[in-house]
């Protein structure tokens, strides 16, 4: 992508503002999931992961085509860790709910950054937004998990704790390399993670054309699309007030099934989501107060970036 073309990109997405910028990630992740459901059976879960990373990674590659020159070993470091803990999220995600329902899966999911905003505010007041979401969620996961798979339970949470470091290294990639080009290097080291893992669980099913479609079509939905527009809204908003802002994504599921799928709402899950939409309108309110400060209090450094 030249430089010019990736400007006009990057402003027409930041048009939207860091808020809008977040929802319309969220949006794009449901529709990704849902057409993920529809393919587990034919590639299994890590086959699934596989498919999304490597054509993800094919996509940003192309698009952005990054430098490979020019970066010190902190810069490097920084991506690594970042595609580690992306694909991480991913895996552990989807043998999450291989083996227990999806709303649950998202519910506890959701704990990692909700964990991380109450660590990374230093305002009481997030605490509480925090708190709000966190009784939101558990509304929308039915109130209880005590009869789910314990190992689905642990890959739920070890998805949550990896998202949260997502948030954190998405945050520092985007700040150490220009427009999407540390999300694509991260995108082809967590595609070369996995690619023997896909490979053992699924085989020459991995290269159905059928297959091969569905997986292109879950990655550009759920990793192309909603990690570059979180990476530029994490360029405008701390990693607290994100994470909070992440506790939408079981009520964006929630909505989306009522409006795509004619699934009705109970009291209980509009309950749910009226809290969750407050909780993240109170973090966005408080950090519109703090004037946009950025991400971990970083300053710029000489090129413009926050170091």
């Amino acid at each position: 992508m030249s430089e010019p073309a990736a400007a006009g990109a990057t402003r027409r997405f930041g048009s939207l503002g860091p808020v809008g910028l977040v929802l319309a990630g969220g949006i794009s992740v449901q529709f990704g999931g849902a057409l993920a459901v529809t393919l587990m059976p034919r590639a299994g879960a890590l086959g699934v992961v596989t498919l999304r990373l490597l054509a993800a990674a094919v996509v940003l590659l192309v698009v952005c085509r990054p430098r490979l020159r020019g970066h010190s070993r902190t810069d490097w470091g920084t991506v690594i860790v970042f595609g580690i803990a992306m694909g991480a999220m991913n895996g552990l995600f989807y043998e999450a709910v291989d083996r227990i329902p999806l709303g649950p899966a998202v519910t506890l999911e959701v704990l990692g950054p909700l964990a991380l905003s109450v660590l990374a505010s230093r305002r009481a007041v997030n605490a509480v937004w925090a708190g709000l979401a966190l009784a939101g969620v558990f509304l929308l996961g039915g109130g209880g998990f005590g009869e789910l798979d314990p190992t689905g339970i642990a890959f739920a949470l070890g998805a949550g704790a990896m998202w949260a470091a997502y948030i954190v290294f998405s945050a520092r990639t985007g700040r150490r390399f220009p427009q999407a080009d540390g999300l694509a290097l991260a995108m082809a080291v967590a595609a070369l993670l996995f690619l023997p893992l896909g490979i053992a669980e699924a085989g020459g099913r991995l290269l159905d054309p059928t297959t091969i479609a569905l997986g292109s079509s879950v990655a550009v939905l759920s990793s192309v699309l909603p990690y570059t527009l979180e990476l530029l809204a994490l360029r405008r908003l701390p990693a607290h007030t994100f994470a909070v802002l992440m506790s939408l994504e079981p009520a964006i599921a929630a909505t989306a099934g009522f409006l795509i799928l004619d699934q009705a709402l109970t009291a209980t899950q509009s309950a749910a989501i009226a809290l969750v939409i407050a909780a993240s309108i109170g973090a966005v309110r408080t950090q519109v107060g703090r004037g946009r400060r950025p991400v971990g209090g970083a300053q710029p450094d000489g090129n413009g970036s926050a170091s």
